[in-house]
């Protein structure tokens, strides 16, 4: 079960992270969580490169230490990276200590002031400490690419009909998302292009 859309109350209560990014020009923020893979995070940077847009990939070390060329190629087209620790650690269970070295860890393959906890759970002593030398980004849309129950169609939907100017998005560059990804990327992205969207990157 996921919320695919934020609810006020959520961002009221935890004002310190970033949810979104206001603003008057209909910019919003396509991020991916989880790669770079071969399998799928060339096939996404190919489809932004012919719809003409950037993203932002938050990155886990692990996998960018497998693939630097792929990583390089994500900066060399023009996209911005977060950290997503090295190994995809769940905050709600690691301690406080192991969480923070894991992303330093990250941090020496991945030179960003952006952060993204897997699967948006951070312990409060691990976000006093992280929030002093990243911004945490959170998340306003949620396609639901991951989620085996959630059908392609679905997730086409939940970005859409979710999204306003501002608002910052989640896909994911992983073989879980991959069926999902593959159908509902496209099709959001021609929509939202269509309704005069302008994709940005988060710094």
């Amino acid at each position: 079960m996921f919320l695919a859309k934020i609810p006020p109350i959520i961002k009221k209560y935890y004002p310190k992270r970033v949810w979104e990014v206001p603003n008057t020009e209909k910019k919003i923020y396509l991020t991916f969580d989880d790669g770079p893979i071969p399998e799928i995070t060339g096939w996404v940077l190919d489809l932004l490169m012919q719809q003409k847009i950037k993203a932002t990939f938050f990155c886990i070390g692990e996998n960018v230490a497998k693939y630097t060329s792929l990583y390089k190629r994500i900066l060399a087209e023009g996209h911005s990276v977060g950290n997503h620790t090295y190994n995809h650690l769940n905050g709600w269970k690691t301690g406080r200590g192991k969480y923070l070295k894991n992303i330093e860890e990250c941090q020496k393959v991945i030179d960003s002031n952006i952060f993204r906890p897997p699967y948006g759970r951070i312990k409060k002593s691990q976000f006093k400490k992280l929030s002093t030398i990243y911004k945490i980004i959170m998340w306003d849309v949620l396609s639901g690419d991951f989620d085996q129950k959630t059908s392609p169609e679905k997730c086409c939907e939940n970005v859409v009909k979710n999204t306003v100017s501002g608002s910052i998005i989640v896909f994911h560059d992983s073989l879980k998302a991959e069926r999902n990804l593959k159908h509902a990327l496209p099709k959001a992205i021609e929509y939202l292009l269509a309704q005069g969207f302008v994709f940005d990157v988060l710094k």
